[in-house]
């Protein structure tokens, strides 16, 4: 990933260095574990711990000739520990190692982004109980519908991330896992006590079984979370990006002091922050994409996952970290304008109160499809400027047969719309 957008906690954890050093970690579990089984002398373990060592420099010079990088790194090590070297990597195979040091990665990874996560919901909460009582418009299919509270809309969003957090939870647990098995799973030349004493020495899960490889639906299952909590991501920014065109500006993302909107227009505050959070989403769902066609592999494994996930794993950690900073600064430093607010349920000249009108007019005159009819032919004209809705109604004639003007006007409380706001916080608010 470009360090645009990498921050220095999680790019810290896809370096190189990162990686060889939690290679030698594995390794030295692996021979610890050995050494106390009495597989290998504790003699040699001992030796391996304090002189194992690395280059990166030497490994990447060694795999330029021999084009494998985990035989480079062993090779690497190997020249600082002498003759213990014959029991460095005992028994085990290529992805043994890398399987295993990926699965403490991307745990790693993964707590990284439930740390952000949970500033996000924290955020998002403190916007829903600020707002809990500021009405606003409610839209469907973009269009007007009935009033509604703002504090709803984060409300929403709160309980969506509460569930992206479950959903990346349970997805990190089923990635931290590691397989010491062996060159197709057998357990030919370890026995399964080793792995799960190594397992539990690094804060992983063995997996249950295994081919040469962690079976990639896990992997395909930590992409899939985090695409999906970016999707959630670009639907808020999104929305706030509906919420802050000119002609109806109920919200925007902050402006700092100093920042330029635009080359040409020196008037413009754009939503860019925003739009990056909506733009970059797309490369999570990309990722993946290509992170559910690694789980099908050839027999016992080949290696058309590796090169792919060298991209997407690192790529779609680090841009999630990202994507949960910006949305961050976003909800600390939005800008929330009720007059706003006020103006636009306001804009039809009461329209938005037709369905109030429906109900009470149904019951009055005991049919809804009457009901409709006459609450409808106002609304158009409302709609057409001929008057506003609640003169037209009150002027109807045929509605005047069934509501006097005070039942009327109880149709046009904004507050009626708000009566159960305080049950639905009781029932969603932790």
């Amino acid at each position: 990933m470009i360090s645009r957008y990498t921050t220095p906690e999680i790019g810290a954890l896809w370096t190189d260095q990162h990686k060889f050093d939690t290679w030698l970690k594995v390794e030295l579990a692996v021979a610890e574990v050995q050494a106390q089984m009495g597989i290998i002398p504790r003699s040699a373990f001992l030796k391996l711990r304090a002189n194992a060592k690395f280059s990166i420099k030497r490994i990447d010079k060694i795999e330029a000739e021999i084009k494998h990088d985990v035989i480079a790194f062993l090779t690497s090590v190997s020249e600082n520990v002498g003759d213990a070297a014959k029991f460095l990597h005992y028994g085990m195979t290529s992805s043994d190692l890398v399987d295993t040091a990926q699965g403490i990665t991307l745990r790693e990874s993964g707590e990284l982004i439930l740390k952000k996560l949970d500033e996000a919901i924290k955020e998002v909460r403190k916007k829903a109980i600020r707002y809990k009582k500021t009405p606003a418009m409610g839209r469907t299919h973009g269009v007007h519908a009935e009033p509604t509270i703002l504090g709803l809309k984060f409300l929403l969003w709160y309980q969506e991330l509460l569930r992206q957090r479950e959903r990346l939870q349970y997805a990190v647990k089923q990635i931290a896992v590691g397989k010491i098995s062996g060159a197709v799973g057998n357990y030919a030349n370890l026995d399964p006590k080793i792995e799960a004493a190594v397992c539990k020495k690094l804060g992983l899960t063995p997996a249950p079984i295994s081919t040469q490889v962690i079976q990639r639906d896990r992997h395909a299952q930590f992409l899939g979370a985090i695409a999906l909590l970016g999707a959630s991501l670009e639907k808020f920014a999104t929305e706030i990006r509906a919420l802050q065109k000119t002609e109806v500006l109920e919200m925007e993302e902050g402006f700092s002091k100093g920042q330029k909107g635009s080359s040409a227009m020196p008037h413009k505050r754009n939503p860019i922050t925003c739009e990056r959070i909506a733009g970059l989403a797309r490369v999570l769902r990309g990722h993946m994409v290509a992170g559910y066609e690694n789980v099908a592999l050839w027999h016992e494994r080949d290696i058309t996952h590796s090169s792919v996930e060298r991209v997407i794993l690192p790529d779609s950690t680090i841009l999630i970290i990202y994507m949960l900073k910006l949305f961050n600064q976003v909800m600390q430093n939005l800008q929330v304008y009720p007059q706003n607010l006020k103006r636009n349920i306001e804009l039809t000249g009461g329209l938005v109160f037709s369905g109030r009108l429906l109900l009470k007019l149904s019951e009055a005159c005991g049919s809804r499809e009457v009901a409709y009819r006459l609450v409808q032919r106002n609304a158009m004209d409302g709609w057409a400027g001929k008057g506003r809705f609640i003169d037209l109604v009150n002027a109807d004639t045929e509605i005047a047969k069934y509501l006097k003007p005070r039942d009327i006007a109880a149709c046009f409380d904004l507050n009626y719309y708000f009566r159960n706001v305080d049950k639905i916080y009781k029932k969603c608010l932790r």
